[in-house]
């Protein structure tokens, strides 16, 4: 995949990471065609024809007047699409990686066990030597007995949603519009403008995959959680705009929610400062649900690029008015 002079090139575009260094050499493996640039070693914004974008600059794609793809380095796209320089007609991608699915599997049905089995009392535990006998240990039920809910159902979402059905316990997913697919086994929809209420009513633990869009933003609010059974849990591995915090404070302070585990934040890192570090009904996570690798980044990148300037809409490209 060449151009009439050479390499396609593209710029790397980031406010807060090292595109060029995370993923330089892997694109010099793993996709020849292509020729990845920082902004200081684009000698002519003309010839750019792609960016590789995570949380751009408001300003970033303005030097940039002949893309034809702008590629998100994950499956979330929100902080490109709501960029205000990035280009009315352009395609941009995602990165759809069935791995990346498992990966968010099995660390969502691990917090659902951590929670359900109230592991954490064997931590606390074994810092003071005691041994949990008989009567001592409140962390037996039937997974059927526990209903899972999953908002989102993508890639992401269905992977959950299958793990940890596969657990035992049954899911409610909750779908914006109806699906041709038949749920898989343990698995059960909820549909329509009031399906993410309906989930939640039913979850006494509730996971967030969600993408963000304007309609998904600061969705687990109060309201949500005051219709969730008494006791539950959340789990937020969505984005950190979807959290009301100070509504999850007053859901736990209240018992509305017994609990949350969370890995995305409206401010990463979370500043050391922050009370929730310090809150044993909270188990943080350093946004590290699920990664893909470097190189499947470069190689999808380089079939979107083959695509869009083929003149061809790329299999990873998302609905710009869905968000997804």
């Amino acid at each position: 995949m060449r151009a009439d002079s050479g390499p396609v090139e593209g710029v790397c575009l980031s406010k807060n990471l090292d595109l060029k260094a995370l993923f330089g050499d892997v694109f010099e493996r793993f996709a020849p065609g292509v020729r990845l640039l920082s902004p200081e070693e684009v000698e002519d914004p003309s010839r750019i024809r792609f960016a590789l974008a995570w949380k751009p600059e408001d300003d970033a794609f303005t030097p940039y007047g002949n893309l034809a793809l702008v590629s998100s380095i994950a499956a979330g796209v929100d902080s490109l699409l709501s960029c205000p320089s990035l280009p009315p007609d352009v395609a941009v991608t995602r990165l759809r990686d069935p791995d990346q699915g498992a990966l968010m599997a099995g660390f969502a049905a691990w917090h659902v066990i951590w929670h359900h089995r109230n592991m954490g009392a064997f931590l606390e535990a074994q810092a003071a030597s005691e041994w949990l006998g008989v009567g001592r240990y409140a962390g037996f039920s039937a997974p059927r007995t526990c209903t899972v809910g999953v908002l989102g159902y993508g890639l992401m979402g269905k992977a959950v949603a299958r793990g940890v059905a596969a657990l035992g316990f049954p899911v409610v997913a909750a779908l914006r519009k109806p699906r041709d697919e038949a749920p898989p086994p343990g698995v059960r929809f909820e549909v329509g403008a009031n399906a993410i209420r309906d989930t939640a009513a039913e979850s006494r633990i509730l996971i967030n995959v969600l993408p963000l869009t304007e309609e998904t933003r600061d969705v687990l609010d109060g309201k949500l959680f005051s219709v969730m059974p008494e006791g539950s849990v959340l789990i937020q591995l969505g984005r950190g705009d979807h959290l009301v915090d100070a509504e999850l404070d007053a859901a736990l302070d209240s018992g509305r929610l017994s609990a949350a585990s969370l890995d995305v934040f409206r401010q990463e890192p979370l500043p050391p400062e922050h009370h929730w570090w310090r809150d044993p009904r909270i188990l943080i996570t350093p946004h590290k649900a699920s990664d893909s690798s470097p190189r499947l980044v470069a190689e999808q990148v380089a079939a979107a690029v083959k695509d869009a300037l083929a003149g061809r809409m790329p299999e990873t490209a998302v609905c710009r008015e869905d968000g997804y």
